[in-house]
């Protein structure tokens, strides 16, 4: 039997809810093995990372097959809708991409993402024609009017940009998840399988993940273990949980008992 649960952006269909970003490896190579062990079909590319002119040093896509895997440019560190805007122009420029990754970053202590910024990012690029997942807090107002703004995916934190601690408020993720029908993917924080695990069954439709894979005592193997989460997680919720009670029932019936 074919599976048929796809996460969908934007029209397009992906067999993998995980996408990997590409930061923080030892190098390339050890990136691309974590990619091909992740399943990923999508990874995150910070544009100012491609070397475009130095024809001798090693390119990302020397590793990663951009016809094969999904680019998704990103605005990693950028601090002003300016700079994100100029920064996602140029990765059109490049190489004609219009499916991109909006993060406006408020301060440098805690990668907490600027909304006010990000959201007048959200309106310029829609109108533009980019297609914009967007890096967000867990606030569902502001959830809402980013959708309402055009974007094509919210992708709310789950705890501070690479701090590991997991998912930190399940309530507005729940929220989030009850008020919109665009693919909901928590992007930033989590630091094991298991906080993968837990996004899906929330309902989210995917995660995003970096630091807990490229910073794990062994990247490949970390790789793997989100891929198996996040198929685990997300037929947990397909399955649907049972309800949850502050007493004990009975696995087995009375009916027959000696």
């Amino acid at each position: 039997m074919k599976n048929k649960d796809h996460l969908v952006i934007s029209k397009k269909k992906f067999k993998s809810r995980l996408i990997v970003g590409t930061g923080k490896y030892k190098n390339f190579e050890e990136c691309a093995k974590c990619v091909d062990r992740s399943g990923a079909e999508i990874v995150t590319v910070a544009v100012r990372r491609v070397n475009i002119e130095n024809k001798k040093k090693p390119l990302l896509m020397d590793y990663i097959d951009p016809k094969k895997i999904t680019y998704l440019p990103n605005t990693a560190g950028c601090f002003t809708s300016d700079d994100a805007l100029r920064t996602l122009r140029l990765a059109r420029e490049i190489g004609g991409w219009k499916l991109v990754k909006l993060e406006v970053l408020g301060d440098k202590k805690t990668l907490f993402p600027d909304m006010i910024e990000t959201l007048k990012s959200t309106e310029v690029l829609t109108k533009e024609g980019f297609k914009v997942m967007v890096y967000c807090n867990d606030d569902p107002l502001m959830a809402k009017r980013l959708e309402n703004a055009g974007a094509v995916s919210i992708m709310p934190l789950a705890a501070p940009i690479g701090s590991g601690l997991g998912i930190l408020n399940k309530v507005n993720i729940k929220i989030i998840r009850s008020q919109t029908k665009l693919p909901l993917i928590i992007d930033a924080g989590l630091g094991q399988s298991s906080d993968a695990a837990t996004a899906m069954e929330l309902g989210c439709d995917g995660v995003l993940i970096n630091t807990a894979i490229a910073k794990a005592k062994n990247p490949i193997l970390m790789a793997e273990a989100m891929k198996l989460s996040v198929k685990a997680g997300r037929n947990s919720y397909l399955a649907g949980r049972i309800d949850q009670t502050f007493y004990g029932r009975r696995s087995t019936s009375n009916k027959g008992i000696i």
